[in-house]
């Protein structure tokens, strides 16, 4: 937590200062009233009280409230501010780092439990410092303050003020300590009911096609009892802490009033008046010191949740990347070349390599695909390329010079990229083809016009609105086809030397796919295209065919020539044509 500190800026630690000095200025206010109430006290007792005495100790009184009520005022507007810029500064910090996580860091947190981390995680922080600083503060100068007073009087009561401070902090060390672990287990609770909501909101069509609705209520209501269960026991746990603060604080007051009754019977005359003083007086600091621990109650029923969020935010903000890139532009030979150089791959948590010894290269202009079974590497060979995983042996190679050697912008240039899944973002049409572009891209841009035609996405134009058309998020109104094209469009508008294009044909009827791959020829002759299908007919035009099998080469060259080679490709190829169609 104290490391999370450090995002504090220097405008939040200029509003802490404020904050803890109406803090100090609401507790010295606080305490300076008991003293008026002993000498009204005081002045009662002895017989001599007069209106003057009563009106101005009255009026100094009503002004330490007052005073006490600004202050307060103050301290919670500038508690606020820097609570509210400290999540601020957080949530941007977590953005920027998941932003750049490559897929090893992703799937090592998983998705909901970076959105938690995010969102959750971050409000436990806010109102720890929003509660903080008014509460935190306080407590600890209010109770030291307060005890010094009382230390000044008697002994007897001085006692029973000790024992009652002692069974409070007994009480708050056992409780927190019996709630801590069970805040652990909420948090991680709650990362898992975002993944079964996530998992059921994202998938509810197959949840009803498969009639499953039952199952996946009984998933839910399992977690949900879990998180149920757990929150029950830390609310009943701290639960006990007020009760145990209101005892202390009635039994306080009998012992106040006991002493005070037994030290007044033993005093003199003359001495009972500032006897009875002194007992109201330390009456209202002893309260003080009570009403200072029932605060700590108060952050302690939120510190321990909030040390576990604290944990979970600095674990993202503390993990590096494992993609590291370099500074300095390179310089490149050969626009559009890709070459793997005895390339081995496997995951983290995988027992042997997806992709081993991999040895190609993709000249430049060249349309370049992969073929291969289902979980052959495919994907995963492709992922090397604009590094979303490093090889963990050999090279990969773009116009010559090690992927590892490109700063990350410059990459991002080389590569284009049509994801397996064609991901759409909330937006319109437009911005959504643009995506990415640094420029502002106006409606008769012809790049973006180009890009649309080679796309054949006709179905834009016949939209309404156009280029301007709503798109859902994960673009849940179009077609699985029409995410494919404005995808693919996407891709093509980027102008990048390499395009790859991940199974992206797979929603294109025959004829689209046909003319999809035309204009791509025709109008990116220069550009290095490589293609992922499972289709032959989407492949038999390329320059050059790689088949894959458990992660190694099994074929390389064109159409016909794997036909004659290639055991595997001629057996892929008669299982979707027949032989006098190959």
């Amino acid at each position: 937590m104290i490391k999370l500190m450090k995002n504090l800026t220097k405008k939040d630690l200029l509003f802490v200062c404020i904050c803890a000095a109406m803090v100090v200025l609401q507790v010295w206010l606080d305490l300076t009233m008991p003293d008026y109430t002993q000498k009204l006290t005081e002045s009662v007792s002895s017989g001599a009280l007069e209106m003057s005495t009563v009106l101005k100790n009255g009026g100094m009184m009503l002004l330490c409230a007052l005073g006490s009520m600004a202050a307060s005022i103050v301290c919670g507007f500038f508690a606020a501010r820097v609570a509210a810029n400290f999540a601020k500064t957080l949530r941007q910090k977590l953005f920027d780092r998941i932003t750049d996580f490559s897929d090893a860091e992703i799937n090592h947190f998983s998705t909901p439990s970076l959105i938690t981390r995010t969102t959750n995680d971050v409000v436990q922080m806010q109102m720890l410092i929003a509660i903080g600083l008014q509460v935190l503060i306080k407590a600890p100068v209010l109770a030291v303050w307060a005890i010094t007073k009382i230390s000044a009087t008697s002994v007897e009561w001085t006692s029973a003020v000790a024992v009652c401070v002692a069974i409070m902090i007994f009480t708050i060390v056992v409780l927190v300590l019996l709630a801590y672990p069970k805040f652990k287990q909420i948090q991680k609770l709650t990362d898992k009911l975002n993944d079964v909501t996530r998992e059921n909101i994202s998938g509810v069509r197959v949840v009803r096609a498969f009639n499953a609705e039952e199952y996946q209520q009984e998933k839910f209501a399992r977690v949900n009892e879990a998180i149920t269960r757990n929150h029950l026991f830390t609310s009943r746990t701290l639960g006990i802490m007020m009760p145990v603060m209101t005892v202390s604080m009635s039994g306080l007051t009998l012992a106040i009033y006991w002493i005070g009754a037994y030290l007044i019977n033993r005093a003199g005359i003359m001495e009972r008046a500032t006897l009875i003083g002194n007992m109201a007086a330390f009456t209202q600091y002893a309260l003080q010191v009570v009403a200072a621990f029932i605060m700590l109650v108060a952050i302690f029923i939120v510190m321990p949740r909030t040390m576990v969020s604290a944990r979970r935010i600095q674990e993202v903000l503390s993990t590096e990347p494992v993609i590291i890139y370099p500074g300095k532009p390179v310089e490149q030979s050969a626009k559009g070349r890709i070459e793997f150089k005895n390339v081995s791959f496997a995951y983290a948590d995988g027992d042997k390599p997806c992709i081993r010894d991999l040895t190609f290269t993709v000249e430049p202009g060249q349309t370049f695909a992969i073929i291969g079974a289902t979980g052959s590497g495919k994907t995963t060979l492709i992922n090397l390329i604009p590094r979303f995983y490093d090889a963990t042996k050999g090279e990969v190679l773009i116009n010559g010079r090690n992927v590892k050697d490109y700063p990350k912008e410059q990459l991002e240039k080389e590569v284009s990229l049509a994801p397996q899944k064609a991901i759409l973002f909330m937006g319109d049409i437009k911005s959504n083809v643009t995506y990415g572009s640094k420029r502002e891209v106006p409606d008769d841009d012809p790049g973006l016009k180009k890009a649309l035609e080679i796309a054949k996405a006709e179905f834009v134009s016949e939209l309404p609105e156009g280029i301007h058309s709503a798109v859902a998020q994960g673009g849940t109104n179009f077609s699985g086809g029409q995410k494919q094209r404005l995808s693919i469009a996407r891709a093509v508008f980027k102008g990048a030397g390499i395009i790859i294009f991940d199974d992206t044909f797979s929603a294109l009827d025959y004829k689209t796919d046909m003319l999809v791959r035309r204009s791509l020829n025709e109008e990116l002759k220069d550009t290095t295209v490589m293609i992922v299908a499972q289709r032959i007919g989407t492949i038999k035009n390329a320059d050059q065919i790689l088949v894959l099998h458990e992660g190694k080469i099994a074929g390389l060259g064109k159409h016909e020539e794997l036909l004659e080679n290639c055991p595997i490709y001629k057996e892929i190829a008669l299982s979707q044509l027949r032989e006098e169609e190959l």
